[in-house]
């Protein structure tokens, strides 16, 4: 894509103008860092365009500190820009059996909240952050979740993170990025730290 400009134009019967207003469905996902820092990157643009944002993430807890929700939640309460929500449904990363049974019915129901948001055009501009877990784990049925976001009326736009992307979703996205890892601190036996993982 050469200074903006598309490789090929298809022949769908749009215009220009009507191809550039089209939803847009990305995907961030591989086992690279930053998959879900890119996708509060787009946030931040589409809060810029006075969009309003919800955020959804299904796998970190609600105890966790996270940088960038601190950031957009202040840039959404101000007088400019677009609203931020920001909606937490799971305890974070556990393998005990109870704690993944109660992950997996929070994540199910915030999967319903998603799709009530959509079918009302809550938001213009979705994070659905660590969302490709809950659905290679079984919890969410991929089929179910790619003809909910086929169907999605206006112009919504989502972005759904994480590791184990399904080849389904993959193959119905508009955008993917595939986060590798070079090379990571935590190769050299260094803990996160803050200000560059939260």
């Amino acid at each position: 894509m050469p200074q903006g400009q598309p490789t090929s134009i298809p022949d769908d019967g749009l215009t220009t103008r009507q191809r550039r207003t089209l939803p847009v469905l990305a995907v961030h996902t591989g086992p690279g860092k930053g998959k879900s820092t890119a996708a509060f990157g787009m946030a931040l643009r589409a809060w810029n365009q006075g969009w309003p944002i919800g955020v959804f993430q299904f796998v970190k807890s609600a105890k966790w500190k996270v940088g960038e929700e601190h950031a957009l939640k202040v840039l959404g309460a101000g007088d400019e820009g677009g609203t931020v929500a920001w909606h937490k449904m799971g305890e974070g990363w556990s393998w005990v059996q109870r704690e993944i049974a109660e992950s997996e019915d929070a994540a199910r129901e915030g999967w319903e909240q998603v799709k009530r948001d959509l079918a009302a055009e809550t938001y213009r501009f979705y994070v659905l952050d660590e969302f490709t877990y809950p659905m290679h784990w079984g919890w969410i049925d991929v089929d179910e979740v790619l003809d909910v976001l086929a169907a999605r009326p206006g112009s919504q736009h989502v972005v759904i993170t994480g590791r184990y992307a399904p080849e389904k979703l993959v193959t119905a996205a508009d955008l993917v990025t595939e986060m590798t890892k070079v090379k990571h601190p935590m190769d050299a036996g260094r803990k996160g730290q803050r200000g560059i993982e939260w």
